[in-house]
């Protein structure tokens, strides 16, 4: 049967390349997805600052809902500080050190401070002197710090603030500025600012650490593990040993790689749409290109297994050959959407990704049973078919399409409409996103009922032509309606092109439209300051804001992740968010669209609830939902106001009391303005800024630090869309082209009754403007109603949000595409001799 398959595929090479085309950008896409979730799972940050540890104690770093996968979380959970003295006396252990990161920022001799590439990550950068045990091979030059005055600085931050042990430098740590006498330059530790323990306890501590490393006696480690982990687990924390302990040193890159399943998972579905969509079709163009010989196989006593069989053997061995080079790609793609993520910001660019050959076997697996799947399918008919009949129809179509096919595409296409819907419902990112699925429905219900709308309107313009029609017009007519099949065939795939391309960009589009105007609309400040480069802002900033004249509110405004817990049908649900942080102060900088309850009841234990969600998840006005905080502690907060612009500022924002010790920094991360609007207020404030190193001002309009707008899966989403599309439109190509080459035996037999080349292009042209006409008319009706609901949900009118160039885009790239695939294998086929081209199998 092998055998068999390989000599017949030597003569099918047109037909069989659109498969592999299809397979081998379907398996790139696989594995490139699989390597991001195994990565997810598998992947470790980098061992650095605790290389010398041997074994690290902290508190968990993740969160399991029941049933689901363990998230990250990014916010540093912390352990007692009395754990220290416990763990230091196990058997076994050399040194136990109780670690505290802090916000900490060093300024050079001009009072500017230094960049992050220097000192680290400011949020992170201060550290107690015990600290310096950790790394490896470390070099002390001076004295460790003696008193609250003293400081030690790590070898670059040292150089690029121009001092040495012995001299004086400014320092922001945790939000107090101060000067230091800088007692040691340390080098080989990674990078950090060290103050004396009891210093660090003060500014950072509050009473906790982050982390206990402990150094062991050689050979003690695992002992000292397993009697640590006694200690430990009955706490809910953990014992990290080897590459492990790099999630312990940074939670952002453990919160990061919790979200590269979700990701692989969102991005997996409609992949394996449109790979299965391209892998069908391309199958379907090359079974029928092989019809004729199946049928002589029936004719000559082969059985219908043995036909399948045949078939399945022949795209398989196809399929193959193009996972060789495909899957090397996936794994190049994989490290391009992990750029792409870190460009984001989802996931810091710490985290490596992990490959294995997993990904490989898994898209391998999951290609090949798809071809033979779709073979198996393609070549079902045929190989059912009496022996008589199937050669009888080798050459020409079935005149009635199955009515069972048609009515189960019409039902796609209504259940579609249906789907639509859902933005008029629920005015949330799982709303949006319904509507681009609902397209793909559409048109796959297109492709189901496609044979009876061409012919309904291939007849019907047969009706209406003209008697003095010319001779390509008709036959191109005549090609329409008598090949109905073959031609919905190319009318779907190209509609699939502009469904796919409107529905999914203007979902994006119409998201950020929206996003954006929850944004600007809730926005009643003008400025907004920050301090990137200290890792949070000082304590005493807001007062001197307060102070500048013409400002009449300020308010702290940070961001978090929070997890959601509740109850949807009797079951346990559990949704992750990105949540604004706010005071009571914030109704006078930003207006929620407070539908009831007061944002000013935002002190202790409180929330504030979008409708949306407060409809769905049963959380009215002071009642109660359980969170667990973006640092794993679990808290139940009451509600105090539900607001209606949940799309700009997520389903929920909770009060800067309920956030109070469990954030990394402990800092606000912004502080939004609103001035009387006079030019003194805006110099006023340029001068405070200027006049504090760290402080960075700018316009309001927009998101603070991440804290609320636009999420940056959209963009993502966007990037995503683009690499598809033109996937999709190369599976196209090649598959328009194969059902082109087929033709060869039909353009011959127009030569041999007289018809000359310039006719049979003509021909051809006429059937691709059909076909584009029939193509972009139907893609655009099948885009309309989803992207009018979704307009009509989201910005509350009947357009949606996008270019205005999108669709002349789309249908220039369609037209060209219809005519380039049908007028380039014309012409080679033209060159052919007739009787060489009708005596070729």
């Amino acid at each position: 049967m092998l055998h068999l398959a390989l000599r017949m595929a030597r003569h099918r090479i047109a037909a069989l390349l659109a498969i592999a085309c299809a397979a081998l950008g379907g398996a790139a896409f696989v594995t490139g997805i699989g390597v991001l979730a195994e990565s997810g799972f598998r992947s470790h940050a980098p061992v650095e600052r605790l290389a010398g540890a041997d074994v690290v104690v902290s508190a968990a770093q993740t969160y399991r809902p029941k049933g689901d996968l363990a998230v990250g979380l990014p916010e540093r959970a912390r352990v007692p500080r009395e754990l220290t003295a416990r763990l230091a006396r196990l058997p076994g252990v050399t040194a136990a050190v109780g670690d505290v990161s802090f916000p900490a920022a060093v300024l050079d001799r001009r009072g500017a401070v230094l960049p992050a590439g220097v000192t680290g990550d400011p949020a992170t950068a201060g550290h107690g002197w015990s600290s310096t045990g950790l790394p490896d091979r470390l070099r002390v030059s001076g004295a460790a710090p003696a008193g609250p005055g003293d400081v030690a600085l790590d070898a670059r931050t040292a150089a690029a603030a121009g001092v040495a042990p012995g001299g004086r430098v400014s320092v922001v740590a945790a939000g107090h500025r101060a000067t230091y006498r800088v007692s040691a330059v340390v080098g080989g530790s990674g990078g950090g600012i060290f103050f004396t323990d009891a210093t660090a306890a003060s500014l950072g501590g509050r009473g906790r650490v982050d982390l206990v490393a402990l150094r062991t006696a050689p050979g003690a480690r695992d002992s000292v593990a397993e009697r640590a982990r006694a200690i430990a687990g009955p706490a809910g924390l953990i014992v990290s040993t080897g590459t492990a302990r790099g999630d312990v040193e940074a939670p952002d890159a453990m919160a990061g790689r919790g979200a590269l399943p979700l990701f692989a998972g969102s991005l997996a579905g409609v992949t394996l749409l449109v790979v299965g969509f391209i892998v069908g079709g391309s199958l379907a163009v090359s079974i029928g290109a092989q019809r004729r010989d199946l049928a002589l196989l029936r004719a000559v006593g082969a059985t219908p297994r043995q036909v399948r069989r045949l078939a399945a053997a022949q795209a398989v061995v196809v399929a193959a050959a193009a996972l060789v080079p495909g899957i090397p790609l996936g794994y190049l793609l994989a490290d391009r959407l992990r750029a792409l993520l870190v460009f984001a910001g989802m996931v810091p660019s710490s985290l490596p990704l992990t490959f294995s050959p997993l990904p490989a076997v898994a898209s391998a697996l999951l290609l090949l049973l798809v071809v033979r799947a779709s073979a198996w399918c393609a070549a079902l008919r045929t190989s059912r078919m009496a022996a008589t009949e199937a050669v009888a129809e080798s050459r020409s179509e079935p005149r009635t399409p199955s009515r069972g096919r048609a009515l189960a595409g019409f039902l796609l296409m209504a259940a579609a409409t249906v789907l639509s819907v859902a933005p008029l419902l629920t005015r949330t990112e799982q709303g949006a996103a319904v509507t681009a699925f609902a397209g793909i429905v559409a048109t796959i219900g297109l492709g189901l009922a496609g044979p009876v709308v061409v012919g309904r309107i291939s007849r019907t313009l047969a009706r209406r032509l003209p008697a003095g029609v010319s001779a390509p017009t008709w036959l191109a007519v005549a090609n329409s309606r008598g090949y109905a099949l073959r031609v919905a065939g190319a009318v779907t795939t190209l509609a699939m092109a502009v469904v796919f391309t409107l529905t999914y960009a203007l979902t994006q589009t119409t998201m950020l439209k929206a996003t954006s105007n929850d944004v600007a609309s809730a926005t009643r400040a003008q400025y907004t300051m920050t301090a990137p480069g200290l890792g949070g802002l000082p304590d005493d900033l807001a007062a001197a804001v307060r102070a500048t004249p013409g400002v009449r509110a300020v308010a702290p405004v940070s961001g978090t992740t929070v997890i959601w817990t509740y109850k949807m049908l009797g079951d346990d649900e559990t949704d992750y968010h990105s949540a604004p942080i706010l005071s009571p102060a914030a109704s006078s900088v930003l207006d929620l669209g407070v539908r009831s309850g007061d944002l000013a009841h935002l002190t202790g234990a409180t929330v504030a609830v979008d409708a949306e969600a407060a409809r769905s998840r049963n959380a009215s006005l002071g009642g109660t939902v359980n969170l667990v905080l973006g640092d794993g502690a679990p808290v139940t907060a009451r509600v105090v106001a539900i607001y209606s612009r949940g799309l700009g500022f997520g389903p929920v924002a909770i009060s800067r009391d309920l956030a109070a010790g469990h954030t990394t920094t402990g800092l606000d991360q912004s502080l939004l303005i609103r001035t009387d609007g006079s030019d003194a207020a805006a110099r006023g404030l340029t001068a405070l800024a200027s006049a504090r190193p760290g402080l960075a001002l700018g316009r309001a309009y927009g998101a603070p630090d991440g804290a609320y707008g636009v999420p940056p899966e959209l963009w993502i989403n966007i990037a995503i869309l683009a690499v598809l599309l033109g996937y999709l439109l190369l599976g196209i190509a090649n598959k328009l082209i194969a059902s082109t080459v087929q033709r060869r035996h039909e353009i011959a037999a127009l030569q041999l009754i007289g018809a000359t080349p310039g006719q049979i292009r003509s021909m051809m042209r006429r059937e691709a403007a059909l076909i584009c006409v029939v193509a972009l008319g139907t893609g655009l009706l099948l885009s309309v109603v989803p992207l009018v609901l979704l307009a009509a949900g989201f910005l509350h009118r009947p357009w949606p949000a996008g270019p205005l160039w999108l669709f002349p885009a789309i249908a220039a790239v369609v037209a060209a595409l219809a005519f380039l695939t049908m007028e380039v294998p014309t012409r080679r086929a033209l060159r052919t001799p007739p009787a060489q081209a009708l005596t070729r199998a």
